[in-house]
């Protein structure tokens, strides 16, 4: 047998049908839908691809061993060829997912903001929340309402990868954050205030992202879910006075 079919994986497509099959049952059994279920699936074998992109990528440009230009080059050539098909696939994948009706849709308003992309939303916002400060008790609980306005700004390829966005302003933003959050946040001297209540909020780094950005689509989406105009402002002047 030949090397590389040893070290061949082998799932083949049929146990990987039957793992995708059990998945969307047992989902369905926690009450998801098979079209959200299909989407999620579909998110991470799109994910699966760019990240298989990005590794054969950076191990491609390392070429083994001292045997000329010529094998060098032949080497660069096929390893650029692997990861731009890989990438050509991992892109149908995502398009596929997150715009099926293709380019023309791209002009269409934003379709409304479905049960799991908020899902997805409140699991991204909740762990950088608590990087920056504790929970606390004076959130407002309001975190579906404030996301799907949120959300409502995007489109739906912006919202498959609104993550790593948040996590990017996060990282980027870092120190600010941390004062902000020191002086406006969960113990600190405004804590009462009702100004400042959606920093008691996971959903308060979703809204600050969005608030670096032209704000006039958050707020009509604010104005349409009729909440709280302070709950917007505060985080605004809080924003700007650690600035």
């Amino acid at each position: 047998m030949h090397a590389a079919e040893e070290n061949r994986p082998e799932l083949d497509p049929v146990s990987v049908q039957n793992a995708k099959r059990t998945l969307l049952q047992l989902l369905g059994r926690a009450g998801i839908s098979a079209d959200d279920a299909e989407g999620l699936i579909a998110l991470v074998e799109a994910g699966a691809l760019a990240g298989a992109c990005e590794e054969v990528g950076a191990l491609g440009g390392s070429v083994p061993g001292d045997k000329g230009e010529p094998y060098e080059s032949g080497w660069l050539d096929g390893a650029r060829t692997v990861t731009d098909e890989l990438g050509a696939i991992a892109e149908r994948a995502l398009r596929h997912t997150v715009d099926p009706d293709g380019p023309s849709a791209a002009s269409a308003p934003r379709p409304p903001v479905g049960r799991v992309e908020v899902e997805q939303a409140k699991a991204a916002v909740t762990p950088l929340y608590l990087t920056f400060t504790s929970a606390s008790d004076l959130d407002p609980e309001v975190t579906e309402e404030v996301l799907r306005a949120v959300l409502a700004t995007m489109t739906p390829r912006q919202r498959a990868r609104y993550a790593g966005r948040l996590a990017d302003f996060a990282a980027a933003h870092r120190a600010r954050l941390e004062r902000l959050y020191v002086e406006y946040g969960p113990g600190s001297p405004t804590a009462i205030h009702s100004r400042y209540s959606l920093l008691h909020s996971a959903t308060s780094v979703a809204v600050l992202e969005r608030l670096t950005a032209p704000a006039t689509a958050l707020r009509e989406e604010w104005d349409a879910a009729e909440l709280p105009p302070a709950w917007l402002d505060g985080p605004m002047r809080a924003w700007e006075a650690v600035g």
